[in-house]
């Protein structure tokens, strides 16, 4: 189970502990907070479940850019493209892709180690470069939920014709909304990450995945530094 979800059973556990010291003047208070956990768990649990599965989505994102994440549970691999860059996770390397206008440089590195979850090793580099992902996204609500003075607000939506439950966050003077689709897929994210505002909205879902969405681009100079197996 990833931190974000730990994070949850500890607030959880910290709210029903409080009652026991400040008796049942605060059982407004700690309900309010369990329910605010509850909603974050759920989200997180949907977007656990996604990590796993088999499934492709496009986003629109800021500047009227677009990125792209895919990933299958069969063979296991998970790639994010965005301008100017992709990496791809399999079972057999770790692949980084740079993009001018020029050209497209590719670099191929050994394989690392995903726990079953190679969008993982994805979503920190995706994170690295500025682009909204599912954990970072977790963590903002998991932040929110555990401060007493947030206001969280739940409404539901369809974003490329799925379902998706959405929340509205105010906290410490900033806005951020997120929605997660039923397939715990990230449906959209208007916000600030790491001091930069940030958004995107889900385009396309399927959950059809071509082998092509893994291969480096076409006409990519590739520079492979695995080990050679002969």
């Amino acid at each position: 189970m990833p931190a974000a979800s730990t994070t949850l059973r500890v607030l959880a556990a910290s709210v029903i502990a409080s009652l026991s010291v400040t008796g049942c003047q605060a059982l407004d208070d700690a309900n309010v907070a369990l329910g605010r956990a509850d909603l974050v768990n759920d989200l997180a649990a949907r977007m656990d479940r996604a990590l796993e599965q088999t499934w492709a989505a496009d986003y629109q994102i800021d500047g009227g850019r677009t990125a792209s994440i895919a990933q299958t549970k069969k063979p296991l691999r998970s790639t994010y493209t965005w301008p100017g860059g992709k990496i791809t996770v399999t079972q057999e390397s770790v692949t980084r892709c740079a993009s001018t206008a020029a050209r497209t440089s590719c670099t191929v590195s050994p394989p690392v180690l995903t726990a079953g979850k190679p969008s993982v090793v994805v979503y920190d580099e995706a994170r690295k470069q500025g682009l909204v992902t599912p954990p970072a996204v977790i963590r903002l609500l998991t932040d929110a939920a555990l401060a007493p003075e947030a206001v969280i607000e739940q409404s539901d939506t369809t974003l490329a014709g799925r379902h998706a439950t959405c929340v509205d966050v105010t906290h410490d003077g900033e806005r951020f909304s997120a929605c997660v689709t039923n397939e715990g897929v990230l449906g959209s994210f208007s916000g600030t990450l790491d001091g930069k505002p940030a958004e995107v909205t889900l385009s396309r879902y399927t959950e059809s995945v071509e082998a092509a969405a893994f291969a480096v681009p076409a006409g990519a100079g590739v520079v492979d530094r695995r080990p050679s197996t002969s």
